[in-house]
């Protein structure tokens, strides 16, 4: 209950102190002007309410804080490390890209050539396997006919 106090609070402080700004900024006339500005300040208290029901308010786009172009060397210097900055991050991202890529392409031709060496093993197992069989049956051929000879 107390954080939605001081939310409500805040936010009405903050509504305020916009109004105030903008009162201070503009120059009313007179009369009709004078009461035009009311309205509007009763019209930016009303986006406050929506605040306090949960609905987030619109927050402005952050802005650049140094003057372009300043002729200040400590400002200079901290933009040009900040602009290094980046370009060092966006070039080490693209190399550990590029090399995720090539540990990507290295891990496939491996894993093809250990499925073209298990198949080669079995072919080559299976080829000495049909050898062998093929010399025991050439001897057990080989004794039959010798057996037929004695007798």
């Amino acid at each position: 209950m107390t954080k939605i106090r001081t939310l409500l609070i805040g936010t009405a402080l903050t509504a305020f102190a916009a109004t105030a700004a903008v009162a201070q900024t503009a120059q009313p006339s007179a009369g009709v002007s004078g009461q035009a500005q009311v309205q509007t300040q009763g019209a930016d208290l009303a986006p406050a309410a929506p605040a306090a029901q949960g609905v987030q308010p619109v927050t402005p786009a952050p802005t650049v804080l140094t003057a372009p172009g300043s002729t200040d060397p400590l400002v200079q210097k901290r933009d040009a490390n900040a602009k290094a900055n980046a370009e060092y991050r966006a070039s080490k991202k693209a190399s550990k890209a590029e090399l995720k890529e090539e540990q990507k392409a290295a891990k496939s031709q491996y894993k093809e050539h250990v499925r073209d060496a298990k198949i080669n093993q079995k072919a080559d197992k299976q080829a000495a396997s049909n050898e062998m069989k093929m010399n025991m049956q050439g001897q057990s051929v080989e004794q039959t006919d010798g057996a037929d000879v004695k007798h």
